[in-house]
């Protein structure tokens, strides 16, 4: 996929809400084509959705075998939130958000170079990191600084709008670590440290001893109180975290949930606004 963002929508309409998105150079399986609407399946993710089968390009089975080996092998991604690159056969210019893989980086001449189908793009190697993150809370807050205040937006996965499970994806992309899509699968995945699993509720709220073991990186989970979880979050510490909900920001976290650091037409300042259910551990 060249573009550098494309919706994937829950169904073959325009007028159909963005399930999510597929990144610049994502690679996927075409389901079934209805019209000028095709059927997609992220390879990284699973996540499915239509696109607009103009936007769609079909490999042949060399370029598949050979492009995938390369997305295999690749380990360099764009850290910043927004990323301009150059295509050197044509001079044409691409934005690319944060996460995007970056097959065949390499450094030449001081510039940063990267290969997708036989075209050579050019990036600043400041952009770049070549290897993932390790976790730490200095590296997650120089992660996200740019993140923060980034609109909220449902199938999102770019800083000009983006979801609670896209962000947590994206960045936790860069420390290595290859999530799901939405919240709900992504709670499947890691190691529990506190809480329950998914689809059991939780009688009490969390102690402040099981608090305490949430470390930086640790993903926190929220639900209705029915073990559905409906949100997510990175945690800064244990008394800390980064979400996205009507934008990226930073706010307090306690046994009961997220405490609202504004007052807004849904909660008053301090009041809990999503119910913490379980924290998982996956750095």
């Amino acid at each position: 996929m060249l573009y550098s963002l494309l919706p994937l929508r829950c169904a073959p309409s325009e007028a159909a809400e963005q399930g999510t998105q597929l990144l610049f150079g994502e690679t996927f399986d075409i389901l079934r084509v209805e019209g000028r609407w095709a059927e997609l399946r992220n390879d990284a993710d699973g996540q499915t959705g239509w696109a607009d089968a103009k936007m769609v390009t079909e490999l042949t089975g060399d370029e598949e075998k050979a492009y995938i080996a390369l997305r295999a092998a690749a380990t360099a991604r764009v850290s910043i939130p927004m990323a301009l690159v150059m295509s050197r056969n044509s001079g044409v210019t691409i934005p690319l958000v944060a996460g995007t893989l970056l097959t065949g980086y390499r450094e030449e001449q001081g510039a940063g170079v990267f290969e997708v189908l036989g075209v050579t793009f050019m990036i600043d190697k400041g952009m770049v990191q070549t290897e993932p993150q390790k976790m730490s809370r200095e590296a997650l807050e120089k992660t996200l600084r740019f993140f923060l205040n980034a609109p909220y937006l449902w199938g999102g996965k770019g800083v000009l709008g983006m979801d609670c499970s896209g962000l947590t994806q994206i960045v936790m992309s860069l420390f290595g670590v290859s999530l799901l899509r939405n919240a709900s699968e992504q709670v499947t995945q890691g190691r529990l440290i506190a809480g329950e699993e998914k689809g059991t509720p939780l009688k009490r709220a969390l102690s402040k001893t099981l608090m305490n073991r949430a470390k930086t990186g640790d993903l926190a989970f929220f639900d209705h109180g029915d073990g559905k979880i409906t949100h997510v979050g990175i945690l800064l510490d244990k008394d800390t975290i980064v979400h996205c909900s009507g934008r990226v920001k930073v706010e307090k976290l306690s046994p009961k949930g997220i405490i609202s650091s504004e007052t807004n037409l849904l909660y008053k300042q301090g009041e809990i606004t999503h119910t913490l259910h379980s924290i998982r551990r996956f750095a």
